[in-house]
């Protein structure tokens, strides 16, 4: 039964997404003589955790009761919420089980030796994979200081984003519409090469679902961006960074800084365009957690040549449009054992689109 408490945890965890980061996704399940007796999940970011939203909605006194927890409770202040071991300790709470331990260096086991030694018994690695599976965006962060990276694209059949004129509006059906706006929902920003702005000039917005609209990144580094373009209204919605370099027209970042346009200045990678790992690294160190790529075929392909993508998911619409743009460019592999890999790959159906998503590997 212990995988069940815990599976039901995760399903409470999932419904904090695009809500809780920089915070893990956390659901919580007490348990007393195999009756559920309290459930809770960390809302949003700022808000209670999910050890004491299942303490509080406990419909009788937990003292003896098990709680599964997704992960391991936090042992440190935040600037919003206390630590979860106090409430938890003087619940009188007889055990707890954990799927994972927490990677943050300030907690990792922390909180176990903690509880320990508060006489609580304490076990980890129930369904660990799902656990760690599910804050995969965090787990990478946290370890690194860099976003976790997905790249987003729809195809047709013959592996084209556009036709040879550019027109690719719409290759996707609306139920693979609907999906590309719940992922920029989960995203802490979203991020988009100057030459799909010129072409599609998008909002970057959430509108098909409910959630809330990810910070809209443009790598430009001419700053060919036009002042009319729509990324750059709405900022009270969802605020627009356009990353560049140092030889970008001075006029230009003027008169964006004067809209309220934050022009971030990048290195560039030695052949004039925006150097990536050193957008993700400066992205990382405001607080930036996940980044959705949704192309074009130059940003796809460089995002992969450099191993910066942690995960993919690509929509396959039954369409063929032979000629056209590919998807993904020139990678340099020679030799199929070099291919990168999707793996686990999970298929799905939104419409008459197939969609496939998996992590990387390189």
């Amino acid at each position: 039964m212990e995988e069940e408490y815990m599976k039901r945890a995760l399903g409470l965890a999932r419904r904090g997404l695009g809500r809780t980061s920089p915070n893990p996704l956390v659901g919580a399940v007490i348990v007393r003589g195999g009756t559920v007796i309290g459930e809770g999940y960390h809302h949003r970011f700022g808000a209670d955790h999910a050890e004491v939203n299942a303490l509080r909605s406990a419909r009788e006194d937990v003292r003896d009761a098990t709680i599964y927890i997704t992960m391991e409770p936090c042992c440190r202040y935040e600037r919003k919420v206390p630590a979860c071991l106090g409430p938890l300790i003087r619940s009188g709470i007889k055990r707890i089980v954990l799927g994972t331990l927490d990677p943050h260096p300030a907690v990792s086991g922390r909180g176990v030796q903690f509880l320990d030694r508060s006489g609580i018994e304490t076990s980890t690695g129930v369904l660990e994979e799902d656990c760690r599976r599910l804050n995969q965006m965090y787990f990478k962060y946290i370890r690194t200081g860099i976003p976790f990276v997905t790249l987003k694209f729809a195809q047709t059949l013959d592996g084209r984003i556009a036709t040879a004129t550019g027109s690719s509006q719409w290759i996707s059906c609306d139920g693979s519409l609907k999906l590309a706006h719940k992922l920029r929902s989960i995203h802490d920003a979203v991020l988009v090469g100057i030459g799909t702005l010129l072409k599609d000039n998008p909002k970057l917005t959430v509108r098909l679902v409910r959630g809330r609209s990810p910070i809209r990144v443009i790598a430009d580094s001419k700053l060919r961006i036009p002042l009319t373009s729509r990324v750059l209204q709405e900022q009270r919605v969802a605020p627009t960074i356009i990353a560049t370099t140092s030889g970008a027209d001075k006029r230009k970042k003027a008169s964006l800084k004067e809209m309220g346009i934050e022009v971030m200045e990048i290195g560039d990678d030695g052949g004039g365009k925006i150097d990536l790992q050193d957008l993700l690294i400066r992205m990382g160190k405001r607080g930036v957690s996940s980044v959705l790529v949704e192309g074009g075929s130059g940003m796809i392909t460089s995002m992969l040549s450099k191993s910066l993508a942690d995960k993919m998911v690509v929509t396959v619409a039954p369409k063929i449009l032979g000629k056209g743009i590919e998807a993904v460019g020139n990678l340099g592999i020679s030799d199929i054992a070099r291919s990168i890999r999707l793996a686990p790959v999970k298929t799905y159906r939104k419409g008459a689109d197939l969609i496939l998503e998996g992590d990387i590997s390189y």
